[in-house]
């Protein structure tokens, strides 16, 4: 007789505090060949910071006066 196989507890049920909405699946794929590039200028247009919002959260983009970006939570 075999032993029964034990499976690991899904996201859901490891973290039940955690609702879907809260739940952060990976954006981006691990081929390359699927990323998606897009210019600072098509982000930041006329302003030198934008707020991006990410799970939940805002984080600020901002163009520095030395023409660097800076992402801050």
């Amino acid at each position: 007789m075999q032993s029964p196989i034990e499976l690991s507890p899904s996201p859901a049920e490891a973290h039940p505090h955690l609702s879907a909405e809260h739940s952060v699946a990976a954006p981006f794929s691990t081929t390359p060949k699927a990323r998606k590039q897009i210019n600072s200028r098509d982000l930041l247009q006329d302003q030198r910071e934008v707020e991006i919002e990410h799970a939940g959260q805002i984080y600020r983009l901002r163009l520095t006066a030395l023409g660097k970006l800076i992402l801050t939570k």
